[in-house]
């Protein structure tokens, strides 16, 4: 695959931990290696606009594997791996808050014009891979692959985990057809387990009141995109995954229950939901044999435009 030339890959410094950048005339990402190789910086340049939530008043600092999600920073884009919720699969396997892979360091070198970030298991063999790209059509590529290094097969679950800043009232972009979404967290007003039209929750405001709010489409989604629109700038988000290898959608808006200023991640996923033992149980896990290596990606574009733009 072609890959955009006129990107640029270098070392930097994030709140004094080693980074990689990689940018072109249009965007500019920045992760960090030894914090779960969390992308802390999602840039679109001609406008200024960063998508991704700083750790503000929170400690920026390495955690302990196994540690509660919402007691770390709260920051930028994290890797949910091989779960979401702490649950216990097979033979009284453990896996953390979140899952393994964002509380861990991770290797990362440059592959020619390719950010490539790897870490391995700790409760289950696994070797997780994330590479970061720009493409010749603008678009930043994030291609995922999970190899079984052991030698049994086992399930996994993942999720994108991106913390993205409301900053202006935001309208959520998703198919038309999924125009209902299931709530599996209610926070102050919704009920667990009934749907609800996405029309009521479609535009989210800055404003911080302490509730929040999580929504799956209930099933394999009809089709793979996703996105975000602030309606003062025109500033938007485009995030596009092969149905296929990606079939769950989750979106989760922070209005303060968690964080301390409004966020919206948009979360597509292998697994259906949350909790690596209920998809097992459920059969939307993904089984990975040994030595089975299975792969999938995102592809982000950035703008600023209308609305018709960023849905074109």
């Amino acid at each position: 695959m072609e890959i955009n030339s006129g990107s640029e890959i270098r070392e930097a410094l994030y709140k004094g931990f080693p980074s990689v950048v990689i940018e072109n005339d249009s965007v500019r990402l920045e992760l960090v290696p030894e914090l779960g190789a969390k992308l802390v910086s999602l840039q679109y340049k001609p406008t200024g606009k960063e998508w991704l939530l700083d750790s503000g008043s929170r400690k920026l600092e390495p955690v302990f594997q196994a540690s509660s999600f919402t007691d770390a920073d709260m920051s930028g884009w994290d890797e949910c791996f091989p779960t979401i919720d702490p649950c216990i699969i097979g033979q009284g396997i453990e896996l953390p808050d979140h899952g393994e892979v964002w509380s861990l360091p991770w290797a990362s070198e440059r592959e020619g014009n390719t950010i490539a970030s790897y870490v391995k298991g700790v409760a289950l063999p696994y070797r997780f891979t994330r590479k970061i790209m720009l493409l010749p059509n603008g678009a930043i590529r994030l291609a995922y692959e999970a190899v079984n290094e052991g030698k049994e097969a086992f399930p996994f679950l993942w999720a994108a985990h991106p913390q993205f800043a409301i900053t202006e009232p935001t309208e959520i972009l998703v198919p038309q057809a999924m125009d209902k979404l299931l709530c599996v967290y209610g926070g102050k007003q919704l009920t667990l387990g009934e749907e609800y039209e996405l029309a009521e929750h479609k535009v989210m405001q800055p404003d911080v009141t302490g509730d929040g709010i999580k929504f799956y489409y209930p099933g394999a989604i009809p089709e793979g995109w996703s996105g975000l629109f602030g309606q003062a700038s025109g500033n938007y988000l485009m995030m596009s995954y092969p149905v296929a290898q990606v079939p769950y959608f989750g979106l989760w808006l922070d209005k303060g229950i968690c964080n301390d200023r409004a966020v919206c991640a948009l979360e597509p996923g292998i697994g259906y939901y949350d909790s690596l033992a209920r998809a097992a149980r459920n059969g939307t896990a993904k089984l990975l044999e040994p030595a089975e290596r299975y792969a999938w990606h995102i592809d982000l574009k950035l703008g600023q435009g209308s609305l018709e733009a960023a849905l074109s």
